[in-house]
């Protein structure tokens, strides 16, 4: 893993978490208790702040980065960024998930338990909300999640965290 100092702001990283051997943490980022940050992924915390609660996941190749003078990156507890998804100077709340390959640019929020499919593109400055499941290039609406459909899959990771920091 490569955990680096920017600017003297070491990131501070929860207890019980797994960051992969590839996975990269930089300057202002807080990470939360039992998550788990995977191959190849980059939180870049340099011109603003990056803050992760707990039991969530960043899968392989995702990008979490900010924007300077316009707003931090925000990712609830319980929350799933899906492989090469950019999540960027954005809100995501408790439960989301962020498909595969997703991008969700400033100023975007993702409600709690909601969805943002494979492949979408979440405009600047959209609110998207609780339990609704947005996809398409621009992201629309589609429908409403069923209960716990997006937090089951923080769930899985959890477990699978749990391997990894056993071998």
């Amino acid at each position: 893993m490569f955990i680096r100092d920017y600017n003297g702001v070491t990131p501070q990283i929860g207890s019980n978490c797994f960051i992969a051997e590839t996975a990269a943490v930089i300057g202002k980022v807080v990470i939360g208790d039992d998550c788990s940050i995977w191959y190849s992924a980059v939180l870049r915390g340099d011109v603003n702040s990056i803050t992760i609660g707990s039991r969530t996941n960043i899968q392989d190749c995702a990008c979490v980065h900010v924007t300077g003078g316009t707003g931090p990156t925000v990712i609830g507890n319980d929350v799933s960024v899906g492989h090469n998804a950019t999540v960027h100077g954005c809100t995501i709340h408790d439960g989301a998930l962020i498909g595969m390959g997703a991008t969700v640019l400033d100023g975007a929020e993702v409600g709690e338990g909601a969805i943002v499919a494979a492949g979408a593109l979440v405009l600047q400055n959209t609110k998207i909300g609780p339990h609704e499941i947005w996809g398409g290039v621009p992201a629309k609406f589609i429908k409403h999640t069923k209960p716990n459909q997006a937090e089951n899959y923080a769930r899985n990771y959890l477990e699978a965290k749990k391997n990894y920091l056993k071998s």
